[in-house]
């Protein structure tokens, strides 16, 4: 997957660890914060940050949604970087103006983790959150990301929805515990795995939580009731994916999320709230995991199906108004 290494990027670099056949993602290295107060370093302000993401790339999607959640398209600027990576990692093409680096008018996502850090060595990742100001990178771990998306730009926003407020959080945060490792990272654990028993172990959390998920979901409209919170949105991009991609790519099989049927009203119930649609791209998320990978589709061969419609009606609002 290539890594940059003392500031240089290698293509045959390992981005990836692998310990005794498990995938084990490596900690994201960005992690300033965009304060209100500026208190920082980093002050909110409207068209100062800028944005990279990747439309396939679940981690993006969460910050692309929050961004949109919050009314912030004119207020932080966005790049997305081409759905197949190449030999230079995430890239883009400046020639069609819906794939090019509009802010610094880069080749590649590594060039813009070179200027941030002339020395740096790691993955380069997206979503990524760059400053025009100061020219460098704040932050490049999406959990953060949406954070600062969800409570300090509140001078630019007329939506005053808090996705994680004071009482909940504590829940909140012992929900994303579960789900993060065995759900939205637990389907890449499984992909990834390059041993048998490596791949079942992490194919076994998925779908425990996944049944877990389902049979709390028979009797309150979010994970936290009535109320959507942060949770509820870190876990959309992994449903919205997992039967076009996660279920053949990933070899996580058991079943579909259109085979759970609190789950799959969930789901659509979340994709037609306002401007969610518009982050959603099923073609494009099959040409990032089906894109050429000696391990897991060296042909590069896309499939044409499944048909998905996320727009039949949920019925979600009964349970709401049971309860």
């Amino acid at each position: 997957m290539g890594m940059i290494i003392d500031g240089v990027w290698h293509m045959d670099g390992n981005a990836q660890q692998i310990t005794n056949g498990r995938y084990i993602r490596r900690d994201s290295q960005f992690r300033a914060w965009v304060t209100a107060d500026g208190s920082s370093g980093f002050k909110a302000e409207s068209g100062r940050y800028h944005l990279y993401i990747a439309v396939n790339c679940p981690w993006a999607h969460r910050t692309r949604i929050f961004r949109a959640l919050k009314r912030l398209e004119n207020v932080i600027s966005m790049s997305i970087a081409l759905p197949r990576r190449t030999d230079q990692g995430w890239v883009f093409d400046n020639d069609d103006p819906h794939y090019r680096d509009t802010c610094l008018g880069t080749q590649a996502l590594h060039e813009v983790y070179s200027l941030a850090q002339p020395d740096y060595s790691g993955s380069v990742t997206v979503p990524t959150l760059w400053d025009t100001e100061r020219r460098t990178i704040v932050n490049n771990e999406s959990s953060e990301i949406i954070r600062m998306l969800n409570s300090e730009f509140q001078a630019f926003t007329d939506d005053p929805t808090d996705y994680y407020p004071e009482p909940l959080r504590t829940e909140i945060d012992a929900l994303n515990d579960v789900i993060y490792p065995t759900v939205n990272n637990g389907v890449y654990r499984a992909g990834f795995a390059s041993s048998q028993g490596a791949y079942e172990e992490a194919y076994a959390g998925v779908f425990a939580t996944l049944d877990q998920l389902e049979e709390r979901l028979a009797a309150q409209r979010y994970l936290l009731g009535d109320q959507l919170t942060e949770a509820d949105w870190r876990l959309f991009p992994t449903l919205v994916r997992f039967d076009a991609a996660y279920y053949g790519a990933f070899k996580c099989n058991v079943r579909r999320i259109v085979d759970y049927p609190n789950l799959w009203d969930y789901t659509r119930e979340l994709y037609q709230m306002p401007g969610i649609a518009e982050t959603v791209d099923i073609e494009i998320f099959k040409r990032g995991y089906y894109s050429p990978s000696p391990m897991r589709n060296p042909l590069g061969i896309v499939p044409k199906g499944p048909m998905i419609d996320f727009s039949v009606p949920h019925g979600r609002g009964r349970l709401q108004a049971s309860a």
